[in-house]
């Protein structure tokens, strides 16, 4: 994640975040993280796979040969189907697309929401003078973005408004811009809450810090 976000990047955001609240009054905490959870099901998933798989092409070798020597032909076909199941779990630990394949998308997405919740409320977003927290939130295994409003928000935008907030962070995540990605959620959440009528009052005081939170995988 270091890679994808230097100190140049996350010094942009950070301005641009203390731009959105001063034009328009609410306080907004972006955050990046690595994985929402550890998912310790997807290597099994991958080992079931690759041995089922060895297993199958085993026993088609086997129908295929002619002779027969019953004791190498187990030998082999128990190594294949070890070394198959093991090398398709380690596989996952190194290469996020091969993992992804075994998290289908409910349990996806339901993680990455859970974690946002849960960090609105560390963050203090919850407590906000006005209740006008906003967390826009990229969590980077799961290619997700989640963006959670308090009440005071939500009152007048629409959980389609809020959506399209993440839709414009999306879109630039695609292509590995996390930076412009960021920087695209934050101008169309500015964008609506300026139409919404949102401002920043006579005496605002920045009540959380405009720094980037980062989590990298424990």
């Amino acid at each position: 994640m270091r890679g994808a976000f230097d100190a140049q990047a996350e010094a942009s955001v950070q301005e641009r975040v203390a731009a959105l609240e001063a034009a328009t009054g609410i306080e907004a905490v972006s955050a990046v993280i690595a994985r929402a959870d550890s998912y310790p099901e997807i290597p099994w998933k991958a080992f079931a796979l690759g041995a089922s798989l060895a297993a199958l092409a085993s026993v088609a070798a086997a129908l295929l040969d002619t002779g027969w020597n019953a004791f190498h032909a187990i030998l082999e076909a128990a190594t294949a189907v070890l070394a198959s199941g093991a090398a398709a779990a380690v596989a996952t630990l190194w290469i996020a697309p091969f993992a992804r394949l075994f998290l289908p998308r409910p349990r996806r997405e339901g993680e990455v929401l859970q974690y946002a919740q849960a960090l609105f409320f560390d963050t203090g977003l919850f407590r906000t003078t006005r209740h006008e927290g906003v967390l826009l939130l990229v969590s980077l295994f799961e290619r997700q973005v989640v963006v959670i409003a308090d009440r005071g928000v939500r009152d007048r935008l629409t959980s389609a408004d809020l959506d399209s907030v993440a839709a414009a962070a999306t879109r630039r995540l695609v292509n590995g811009a996390l930076k412009d990605g960021l920087l695209d959620g934050l101008a169309r959440l500015e964008e609506l809450l300026i139409e919404h009528g949102f401002q920043p009052g006579p005496e605002r005081a920045n009540e959380i810090p405009d720094a980037v939170i980062r989590r990298e995988p424990s």
